[in-house]
């Protein structure tokens, strides 16, 4: 029987053969696109199952409306498609399915590249493996991922009441940003709004959902992969440039993520989970009972700042950020080359007039950070300040708290 087989795949080779042959010798010119008479020899030979060789003749879609899919133009066109298909299948909630792709590197390459430039995807982004049978001398594989919330059956899909639940607070995450951020207001006005939302909304708290848009929007807990993931997804929303980057932070055994976000055309980090995390803060902040500080030192922070503690992984090429017009000191004028008590004085009456109960400093250089926090606190200046504040706001006594960001050179007063 098996020779009868070979026979016949030989006969039918030849005669493919012969065809592309005649088409040569009689002038004939076919579509590419549309046949490939050697390819398709190739295929037949090669045993490939029905299922692959119809995902080989699918044409490619090159762009997707409403995700910047800033990883997908990184792939060769054999990831390209496997992209689109491993995409199509998420979408689908297929427990296994094939790819046009062997090897696991690339299968890797594929796959990080989808979640990154998708965080919708919540069911996929969880802490569940993933499964790649390779086959030997083959260019394919199947890949069987790990999914959430959608029931016993993944079948359901996201008709499940975890999925339905997730996707309605995602709605409502949607609806309040646009409220927050309304289309006429600036690129950068929109980045600080979900910036600020996010650290309002969510708790940085290990747990199972704490990967995805389920852990933010649904429970309100996540780290790092969650947090980037969700500015992402409310900033394509908005019409944002941003990207979800992966890295490793200094002196740390695991990994972390931020976003890259571009501004009047020039890209900044945003790292909204640091953002979250006022123990950062030394000093007696700690002594305070609860405190929600924003620390709006991971918007857009000074480039060369940032990169001393996070690395982004080398999978990928990711935008350089060279510029601090968005600094948040720079935009304030609280970002100081030298120590000076009385425009320290000068800007924290601005500050106060403008209604902050947070009142922070910058400094480019590591001398002029360290003269003030030696000598502000003090100073004359600062007491004027204090009184300042208090009169301002019709306070006969008043508890404030001292921090610092030592790695960005700020100092912070906390009422």
């Amino acid at each position: 029987m098996r020779k009868k087989t070979r026979f016949f795949l030989f006969l039918l080779l030849a005669g493919i053969l012969c065809l592309a042959l005649g088409a040569k010798r009689f002038g004939l010119n076919p579509d590419e696109e549309k046949i490939d008479i050697l390819a398709a020899a190739q295929n037949i030979l090669s045993f490939e199952p029905a299922r692959v060789r119809e995902l080989r003749a699918q044409k490619v879609k090159m762009e997707e409306e409403g995700h910047f899919e800033y990883y997908f133009k990184q792939l060769d066109k054999e990831e390209q498609r496997a992209y689109r298909e491993m995409l199509a299948s998420f979408r689908k909630w297929e427990d296994e399915f094939y790819l046009t792709i062997s090897g696991n590197e690339k299968v890797d390459k594929v796959y990080h590249a989808v979640l990154n430039d998708h965080p919708e995807l919540f069911w996929v982004r969880n802490r569940n493996p993933v499964y790649k049978t390779q086959y030997s001398g083959q260019n394919y594989c199947t890949f069987s991922p790990g999914y959430e919330y959608g029931g016993k059956d993944n079948k359901k899909k996201l008709k499940s009441k975890q999925a339905k639940a997730i996707l309605a607070a995602m709605e409502e995450a949607i609806a309040d940003i646009d409220e927050l951020a309304p289309p006429e207001v600036s690129e950068y006005e929109k980045v600080a709004a979900v910036y600020e939302y996010l650290i309002d909304e969510v708790e940085y708290v290990l747990s199972k959902h704490d990967q995805n848009l389920a852990g933010v929007f649904w429970k309100k807990k996540a780290v790092c992969a969650g947090y980037a993931a969700a500015m992402q997804y409310l900033l394509e929303h908005l019409g944002v440039f941003c990207i979800y980057v992966e890295g490793d932070a200094a002196n740390a055994s695991e990994g972390h993520a931020w976003n890259i976000v571009r501004i009047d055309g020039e890209y900044y980090y945003v790292d909204v989970t640091n953002g979250d995390q006022p123990e950062f803060l030394f000093g007696d902040i700690a002594s305070m009972p609860w405190h929600k500080t924003i620390m709006i030192d991971y918007l857009c922070p000074f480039p060369e700042e940032y990169e001393e503690t996070y690395t982004p992984s080398d999978l990928f090429e990711v935008p350089e950020c060279t510029e601090t017009d968005y600094n948040f000191y720079v935009l304030n004028n609280g970002c100081f080359d030298y120590y000076d008590p009385d425009e320290m004085n000068s800007y924290f009456h601005m500050r106060t007039n403008f209604g902050s109960a947070v009142i922070r400093w910058k400094f480019t250089t590591e001398e002029a950070f360290q003269e003030a926090l030696d000598h502000w606190s003090k100073s004359p200046q600062m007491e004027e300040a204090i009184q300042y504040y208090m009169s301002v706001n019709n306070l006969m006594q008043i508890e404030y708290h001292i921090g610092t960001l030592d790695s960005f050179k700020t100092i912070y007063y906390i009422f």
